[in-house]
Formats: C-alpha cells, structure tokens, sequence
C-alpha cells in the first residue's frame, strides 16, 4: 500500500486506537494491530505506540500571533517602496533604517513615531511578506495590455538580420533614430 497524507493517516490511527485499546492483556493481538498499521503507514512502532496512549488524535488550532505591523505600518512600508521604485526586502531594509526620518523631515510621509520605530526594525523578509499583495498588483498591472516603454517604436525600425563578416578591421554599422525616422549608418576606416 502506498504512503498516506496525514489527515487519513490520523483518522486511520483513530480506528486502530480503538481497537488497540479494546484488547485487553493479549499482547499477539496488540502487536498484530501495530504491525498492520505501521506497514500501511510506514510509521515507526515505538511513534505509533506513543501517539496510540498519550496523543489527542484532534486537530490542534494553530496560535494566532498578535498582530505587530497593523494597517499604518503597512501603509507606510508601500508608500516608501514606491518612492525608492519597488526594491526587494534586503535592498529596502537599509533604506528604511536611513530614510525613514529624512522623508518625515521633508514632508514625503507623515506617520507617528511608533509606526516610524516599526519600520525601522522590519527585518526584510517580514518586508517581503507585507509588500507581496502590492507586488502582484503591480505585476498584473503591467500584465494589463499596456504596451512596455520603447514596444511601438521598437516595431518600426527595421533591423537587419545578416551574418556579420568579422574578418575585415575597421567596419561598424550601427541603426540610429532620428525622429521617428530610422537611419543605417555604416562606416569603414582602414585601422
């Protein structure tokens, strides 16, 4: 039998405790009912065994950690990235510890210094996290049908897909833009 996914693994395991626990005094029986089940599972004996008399078979509710960096914080943390044009955690981090107060003096940002001690003790992955909705708006946003900067005129000028002949010294071709008008300029100097 293949490995199995922890929840029917624990469900399985409940059907075996209940077993396992009816029997009383036959230690055969006991072992059969561990063997099966460690076989099926690929479980080690002596873990099942402890998880069969001592463990709560229940899901356990995960721990909600307070909440540090609250909505003002994360505001702010968005308004400073796009300022310093979207760098990653680790470029933003020093930024942030430097920054931070330079933009309060020039008016850029107007926060609390609670909010402003936050953001200079944000580690870059927490940075990271916080900016992740943020950056796939941005990235969707882009995604968007809006055409990348040079696109349209990129499309008008003709490029030229030729084998270069490298051997001769001394001649450059080079496209250049004039307006809207692309001209090919090529030049040869005896070196």
């Amino acid at each position: 039998m293949g490995r199995m996914d922890m929840h029917s693994r624990n469900e399985y395991l409940k059907v075996v405790r209940e077993s396992y626990l009816k029997v009383k005094g036959d230690k055969r029986e006991k072992s059969r009912i561990l063997d099966e089940y460690c076989c099926n599972t690929g479980q080690s004996r002596k873990y099942v065994i402890r998880k069969i008399c001592h463990a709560d078979l229940r899901p356990r509710q995960r721990k909600r950690r307070k909440e540090i960096y609250d909505g003002r914080v994360k505001a702010a943390l968005a308004k400073i990235w796009e300022i310093f044009d979207c760098p990653c955690g680790q470029r933003l981090k020093p930024l942030l510890e430097i920054e931070v107060d330079r933009l309060r003096e020039i008016g850029e940002i107007e926060i609390l210094d609670e909010v402003a001690s936050k953001l200079k003790t944000m580690s870059s992955a927490t940075i990271d996290r916080k900016l992740k909705h943020q950056r796939e708006y941005l990235h969707l946003s882009r995604l968007k049908g809006i055409p990348r900067p040079g696109y349209l005129l990129k499309q008008k000028i003709p490029i030229r897909l030729t084998s270069w002949d490298t051997s001769q010294v001394g001649y450059v071709e080079m496209d250049l833009v004039i307006g809207m008008h692309p001209v090919r300029i090529g030049l040869r100097n005896k070196v």
